[in-house]
């Protein structure tokens, strides 16, 4: 039967990790921009200017996506910060949900994550506002099961035992799933694991199918794993851009400048899979044959934020909350932070 976890319990290992992460990496609640220190001279401007401390922003990224290939190659970022008088610092993190609840603590500006983490987080309390998004990839995330497995359909997972990353992207995938098949998640023996853990569960057998994201997906899919079910008309899977509410707020010239360089990257993206994938794969430590397999398969650039998009956003929230995986009704659109405010994706 599936093991159901409290929201609370689920927000205090969320806060535990992000702590823990910010403790290891040395994350820094440094302040916003200052202005020109008291007493400067009026004449001298330019010297005031660069007695000034440099604001901080902090990138929050997984060594799997486009954040990481920024840090990698961030000297245009840092030129470009450096003319405003900032500078970047690195964030790294294992998902979506701890990063969330990190920004949560103001130890994170700007991240990038799945669909449905946002909405747990919303559901917590967190002050984040939705600022971009990635072209949806449905066929970047899967249930999945092992070569040779006897089982055909979603509908055959009934009683089988099925490991998923809760509050991720593929959860709400497992859960659009087993609607589809008439079932519900209670028929199913479900393992919340993250996605190293669900992985050797997955190759020893210890479940009988996993629901998992790109690269993870097609690194298993090489190694002679089975797609059961895509999210190909079932989700969009949608990566978000999303921000600290109080840093978008205050300083939209330095989120514009940083959704500028993730734009201009993507677009180098699509032109260098090759070499964007060696990169990612010296980082994580899985196969540069998975990420080119998965950036054959997805599309690239930034896009605004939409009113059907956040409909979409709405109807993940809606059905966590039916299902009592989340603890409140949300309001996607309470999370939205008018384009105008900061620029806007061009």
């Amino acid at each position: 039967m599936i093991r159901h976890t409290s929201f609370a319990t689920i927000r205090s290992g969320l806060l535990a990790c992000a702590a823990l992460a910010c403790a290891l990496l040395g994350c820094d609640r440094g302040g916003g921009e200052p202005g020109a220190a008291a007493g400067s001279d009026a004449r001298a401007p330019a010297r005031a200017q660069d007695t000034r401390e440099a604001a901080v922003v902090r990138l929050g990224y997984q060594k799997i996506g486009t954040p990481y290939l920024l840090k990698d190659r961030a000297d245009n970022l840092k030129k470009a910060l450096e003319a405003r008088n900032a500078r970047a610092e690195w964030v790294e993190f294992p998902a979506g949900p701890p990063l969330l609840e990190a920004m949560r603590a103001g130890a994170v500006d700007v991240g990038h994550v799945g669909e449905t983490p946002p909405v747990f987080a919303q559901a917590g309390g967190v002050p984040f506002v939705y600022v971009a998004t990635d072209p949806p990839a449905p066929k970047a995330e899967a249930i999945i099961v092992p070569k040779g497995s006897p089982i055909t359909s979603v509908a055959d997972l009934k009683g089988k035992r099925v490991a998923v990353n809760r509050g991720s992207n593929v959860h709400y995938l497992l859960i659009r799933a087993v609607e589809s098949a008439k079932l519900t998640l209670d028929d199913l023996q479900i393992s919340f694991l993250a996605p190293a853990d669900a992985r050797s569960a997955f190759e020893s057998g210890k479940v009988d199918a996993w629901v998992i994201w790109d690269p993870f997906l097609a690194a298993a899919e090489l190694a002679g794993a089975r797609v059961l079910q895509s999210g190909e008309g079932l989700v969009d899977n949608h990566l978000f851009y999303v921000a600290r509410r109080e840093f978008a707020e205050q300083h939209p010239e330095l989120l514009r400048t940083v959704l500028d360089e993730y734009q201009t990257l993507s677009g180098w993206e699509r032109e260098h899979t090759e070499e964007t994938s060696q990169i990612l794969a010296r980082s994580s430590g899985v196969a540069y044959e998975a990420f080119l397999t998965s950036y054959r398969r997805r599309a690239f650039g930034l896009l605004p934020i939409t009113p059907e998009i956040l409909k979409k956003q709405q109807d993940i929230a809606d059905t966590l909350h039916e299902l009592a995986i989340i603890p409140r009704d949300v309001r996607v659109e309470d999370a939205f932070l008018s384009a105008a405010a900061y620029g806007g994706v061009r």
